[in-house]
């Protein structure tokens, strides 16, 4: 690449050249990575009024928290993961702590701000990269294939492909336009991933969003800029001292467990997917994006967000080519702009982003190939930690099971010197989120 291509700036600061990309593809990227996450800015606040908080300025906090710290991973990590309230940590914080009486939502985000704190802490000391090592490789290499099985989930739940029965999970009608529609965006992204089209996802979804339209799906916003309201209402309403209850522990250590893994899962799925990782299926550097999902978890509290951390949905970004954080701050700045066009954001339908994440988490697939199917130990950790991701819906889950199996079956195989202390130490804290569930 040529520095006519990427501003000496720019090249320098995200390392362009050296991660054979380029200012026109990284924006693309994070363009791409916003539109398939901009749900987060209706859904999260949507959530946090069962919460009891106001949705006007919980949006504003959103956008904000988003963009602060997605431009903060991008510049300090130079890492292509965006950073928004986490979904599944969201619900956790409205129905399971604040509807259901356990806590108001201020000291509800005290428990997030103390989990935060925590994060914070093992970051610095080191232990988050050291348990990052320590897991085994089976794990890691099933990682990128178990956020793919997720990804693939969210897209088809997203699209409203697969509906919960009384019994199961069933197939939904074509009748259903919708429905009809995303199967039509699946095809045309899928078509493009094919064609090898450059930044055939966003394309994808921009083609799904014009089909939507004479169909009725995609309805066009009647205006294009709104002024956000006073975020003043859930600003620094952190009541960290209400949550220094015993009681509250296992809440605590539920937002723990849960966002540390999650986090964990989509940065090495995520960074799989970028070919970023070593040859051992670490990520160098990896305390950074760590250091600033930790930073985020206690700065989103702060300003009246559950658990902030890295998305999922990056991969969206990664597909067209995103690699340097400049996707990051790409991604962060269109969530500013969203601040003032939210109406034209929102007009995108679910049922041209669905497909996306479909195809994305096809192609995250491949990663399985790693896996040793020669040996039957590593094999049986790593298809632990796909299936639970794929039958619970979570990332933590996965790699919960995947560890504590994989300890399992060394110890009831006597092959006790090939694990680490370090994952001992780890299956404690591990067995206890499990007995909280």
């Amino acid at each position: 690449m040529s520095n006519s291509t990427n501003p000496s700036l720019l090249n320098k600061l995200f390392k362009l050249e050296q991660l054979k990309t380029n200012v026109r593809t990284e924006f693309i990227a994070g363009l791409t990575t916003f539109i398939t996450m901009a749900y987060i800015i209706i859904v999260h606040p949507s959530l946090m009024k069962a919460a009891g908080m106001p949705a006007g300025p919980v949006t504003v906090m959103t956008i904000l928290s988003a963009a602060i710290f997605s431009i903060l991973m991008g510049v300090y990590a130079n890492r292509p993961f965006a950073v928004a309230p986490a979904m599944g940590g969201n619900a956790f914080f409205a129905y399971t702590i604040v509807a259901s009486g356990a806590a108001t939502w201020q000291t509800g985000l005290g428990m997030v701000f103390i989990a935060g704190v925590v994060f914070l802490l093992l970051t610095l000391l080191g232990i988050r990269e050291t348990i990052a090592r320590v897991l085994p490789k089976s794990v890691k290499n099933a990682m990128a294939g178990a956020v793919g099985i997720y990804v693939i989930g969210l897209g088809l739940n997203n699209a409203g492909i697969i509906l919960p029965t009384k019994t199961n999970l069933g197939l939904a009608s074509l009748h259903n336009p919708t429905v009809l529609l995303a199967f039509i965006g699946l095809a045309v992204t899928l078509a493009l991933m094919s064609l090898r089209v450059r930044g055939a996802v966003f394309f994808g979804i921009l083609v799904t969003t014009i089909i939507g339209i004479p169909m009725g799906i995609t309805k066009l916003p009647t205006s294009f800029i709104s002024l956000p309201p006073n975020p003043s209402p859930v600003l620094f309403q952190v009541d960290w001292l209400g949550a220094l209850k015993w009681s509250f522990f296992p809440l605590i250590f539920t937002f723990f467990t849960g966002e540390f893994f999650s986090t964990m899962g989509t940065v090495l799925g995520v960074g799989g997917k970028a070919k970023l990782l070593d040859e051992n299926g670490n990520l160098p550097d990896i305390q950074k994006p760590f250091l600033v999902d930790s930073v985020a978890m206690v700065g989103g509290s702060a300003m009246g967000m559950t658990t902030v951390t890295a998305y999922i949905e990056s991969a969206s970004g990664v597909e067209v080519g995103g690699r340097s954080g400049l996707t990051a701050v790409s991604t962060g700045l269109v969530f500013l702009v969203a601040l003032f066009l939210t109406p034209v954001f929102l007009a995108i339908p679910s049922a041209a982003t669905a497909p996306a994440l479909i195809a994305i988490g096809l192609s995250m697939l491949q990663a399985l190939k790693n896996i040793d199917f020669d040996n039957l130990d590593e094999t049986l950790s790593g298809f632990m930690t796909i299936l639970m991701t794929a039958f619970t819906f979570s990332i933590a889950n996965g790699i919960v099971f995947g560890i504590l199996s994989y300890v399992a079956i060394k110890l009831l195989s006597g092959k006790i010197k090939e694990i680490p202390i370090g994952l001992y130490i780890l299956c404690v804290p591990l067995v206890y989120y499990l007995w909280l569930k």
